[in-house]
């Protein structure tokens, strides 16, 4: 099967572009030592539609909220907003969607029922089937009377022609190119290498879409996931890329607002109309969430709370990565989970949209199996999710990669969802995965040719910038 795509063209500009941006940089950025803090608070502070809840009354509605969690997942919630300085938000209701069609229609019908506003912030915005649809409907909306802001991402639109974004601007949307790729789009701020990768759709500011599906054909398909017969058996059956996103309403939503206000208005490329962006919002269930929205050389949110989730891990680490190039911390916090006798298993790419990641990824496999982390290789769909749940109880639904890109030169944003019933979901979607999933052995990889020895040594000595 040719899994050649656009996607691919833009992962070599994106390599190009960040090794051209290298030679301008005096040196490369780190990623900081994570360690639990001794001071931190004794209950986690936690907001609701009303605002910030009492220590006491906080401490109730988690302990309801947890009460079939592990002893620990109190203590994690406390480490992570030591960390992350991000409180918790009760009071949502958060549907996990699989794959581009679902998440597709969701989001159309979404929109298609907006009363006074549309965000939309994404990395990829193709001019394809798909694509042309959803521009159909934003400038519907926009000559219905709301307000539409769409903001993409200059690299990841770069093979896209710039008559499909003026046709959208002719028809009154509001339209912002994150960081321009020509320095002179963006005098005196021109950071060619740190890139929009977030996804996140805000429809009247009371619900949000984020996850890693962007405005493509490539998830006009589904990747068969949950099928009755394997990808495998289903012939000449188009099949699209496995992936994952969730649907978030009640208090977060405003969460999610702010980090799109607040991209918009630092990119210094004018106000957002005004619009009422921020309506109230009651609670409309009953999942605790973090919303981590990342900015470059900042504070490293999602990085530091997948670290201390993994070392505060007591029985399963359960990752879904689609590009994995973890760094030296993240390696050894996963390889001492396994070691104190935690289930540590990891669904990544068996087939891939780019070469050069899946095999820098594949450099850490000796170390990994070595420690008694599991690998298993996701067969036909090629994988983009961005997921992982942990003890049943902590699960992350987002646009980071875990990769030294993510983590420090791109926005990001990832969902945090403290909540034994939505890890359940997660723990059935990551049991699906891997059973369109071939494992790989500690004695089948020392078998491994030399060529793939060569290209997992070469592609590792550019990590950094991939």
């Amino acid at each position: 099967m040719n899994h050649t795509s656009t996607a691919s063209r833009r992962a070599r500009v994106t390599l190009t572009l960040s090794l051209c941006a290298s030679l301008l940089l005096p040196a490369c950025a780190s990623l900081p030592a994570v360690e639990r803090s001794a001071g931190a608070r004794a209950t986690p502070a936690v907001a609701n539609a009303g605002g910030p809840v009492q220590s006491r009354q906080a401490a109730a509605l988690l302990a309801r909220r947890w009460a079939r969690a592990t002893p620990d997942m109190k203590a994690l919630a406390i480490q992570e907003e030591a960390a992350t300085g991000v409180p918790l938000i009760a009071g949502n209701k958060v549907t996990l969607l699989i794959d581009g069609p679902a998440t597709m229609k969701e989001m159309m019908a979404a929109v298609r029922e907006a009363k006074s506003t549309v965000n939309l912030e994404t990395y990829i915005f193709d001019q394809d089937e798909l694509g042309l649809q959803f521009a159909d409907l934003l400038i519907e909306k926009r000559r219905q009377g709301l307000t539409v802001n769409v903001m993409y991402d200059s690299v990841g639109t770069l093979s896209v022609p710039q008559a499909f974004f003026e046709r959208m601007k002719a028809g009154g949307v509001n339209l912002l190119a994150f960081n321009p790729v020509n320095p002179v789009a963006r005098v005196g701020k021109w950071e060619v290498n740190n890139r929009d990768h977030r996804k996140l759709l805000v429809v009247d500011g009371i619900t949000a879409f984020t996850g890693g599906i962007n405005i493509s054909s490539d998830y006009a398909n589904s990747s068969f996931f949950g099928a009755s017969r394997r990808p495998t058996e289903l012939g000449n059956r188009k099949i699209g890329w496995r992936d994952t996103h969730v649907k978030v309403e009640g208090p977060a939503v405003a969460a999610f607002q702010y980090s799109f206000v607040n991209n918009w208005v630092h990119q210094d490329a004018g106000e957002l109309p005004e619009a009422n962006y921020f309506p109230p919002l009651s609670a409309l269930g009953d999942k605790v969430v973090r919303v981590l929205a990342t900015d470059p050389d900042k504070g490293y949110e999602i990085y530091k709370s997948l670290v201390l989730a993994i070392g505060e891990s007591k029985k399963t680490v359960h990752i879904t990565s689609a590009y994995f190039v973890p760094d030296q911390q993240i390696v050894d916090a996963l390889i001492a989970a396994a070691r104190r006798g935690v289930d540590v298993r990891l669904v990544l790419p068996g087939v891939t949209d780019h070469g050069l990641v899946l095999h820098a990824g594949r450099a850490f496999y000796d170390e990994l199996l070595a420690g008694g982390v599991r690998i298993h290789q996701l067969q036909v769909a090629v994988l983009h999710a961005k997921t992982a749940v942990i003890d049943g109880t902590w699960s992350t639904v987002g646009s980071a990669n875990i990769d030294r890109r993510s983590f420090i030169h791109n926005y990001e944003l990832n969902l945090i969802v403290l909540d034994p019933a939505f890890g359940q979901e997660m723990e059935r979607t990551f049991s699906e995965d891997l059973r369109d999933s071939k494992e790989v052995s500690r004695e089948q990889w020392s078998r491994r040719p030399m060529s793939d020895r060569i290209k997992e040594w070469a592609s590792r000595l550019t990590a950094y910038w991939i």
